[in-house]
């Protein structure tokens, strides 16, 4: 029987990855400037530049409950891996769509408790096992095995964002610019966002700092994939990419850029390291 793979906007996958691994998405809303904009739709130098215009940040929304019970009537099952249900309503609507659906419809959801490609990794972990032969409720239950085994920060450039964003005070956002304060943010493990760490001074030092937190799983990385994934900043990722491959510790290091939902609370310049240990 076919499965039916899934996922949405905020996974950050490329459009080749989607393609090549036959995997559906449901995009998120953005809201900026009186636009209506579909997630993946706009690069995040467009959205800056039209928040730059505005003065004001986006406003991303969930799919709603007809929509997910909509991009469900497919033939098969349905797998759909989603972000964080402590950071968006999107998981909650997928739940509730199931009652819109036909009885013999089966969905398996999965809340990622996660953000960015660390969905993204779980997605295409499932793509490996559905590829191997896998059924729907095999791979959802491995999947549910890896949701805690995932990694996910940043380094954030400038905390105008959080603070446009309302996840940091003025006065935290003045001293951060004052003092050249770049925070390290990571999705903990009960799906919420954190500060990591508060680095001062040099923006390589942050960089440098998401690398030694990186070794310092080793070995005990899942050597499949790694994702570096960043709001354009491409010298950054290249830097990061041959770093990580220095280890020789994975088999294949995927560089992509990060949506609206990313962009729009983290700002310019933002880049992560995202990997699952065994």
């Amino acid at each position: 029987m076919m499965i039916d793979l899934t996922t949405d906007s905020c996974s950050d996958l490329s459009r080749e990855i989607i393609q090549n691994r036959n995997i559906r998405v449901l995009p998120l809303q953005v809201f900026i400037n009186n636009q209506n904009l579909k997630d993946g739709e706009v690069t995040p130098q467009q959205l800056f530049k039209l928040v730059e215009e505005s003065g004001n940040l986006p406003k991303t929304a969930a799919p709603s409950i007809a929509e997910f019970a909509e991009f469900f009537k497919t033939p098969g099952e349905t797998i759909y891996i989603g972000i964080s249900s402590k950071l968006s309503a999107t998981v909650p609507n997928s739940i509730l769509a199931l009652e819109l659906l036909d009885k013999e419809k089966k969905v398996y959801i999965i809340d990622s408790l996660n953000l960015s490609t660390g969905i993204g990794l779980l997605v295409l972990k499932a793509a490996d096992l559905r590829d191997a032969g896998w059924s729907a409720p095999e791979i959802t239950e491995e999947i549910q095995r890896w949701v805690p085994k995932v990694r996910t920060s940043f380094i954030i450039d400038t905390m105008e964002y959080l603070y446009k964003g309302g996840r940091c005070t003025a006065l935290q956002a003045i001293v951060g610019s004052v003092l050249k304060i770049r925070p390290i943010i990571e999705v903990r493990s009960d799906g919420t966002l954190g500060v990591k760490e508060k680095i001062r001074g040099g923006r390589m030092k942050g960089l440098n700092s998401m690398l030694e937190d990186f070794k310092s799983h080793l070995p005990n990385v899942d050597p499949t994939r790694v994702f570096v994934t960043h709001t354009g900043c491409d010298e950054d990722a290249a830097y990061l990419v041959e770093e990580i491959r220095k280890t020789g510790a994975v088999e294949e290091i995927l560089v992509t850029t990060a949506g609206a939902t990313i962009s729009s609370h983290c700002g310019p310049n933002t880049i992560g390291i995202l990997f699952m240990v065994k």
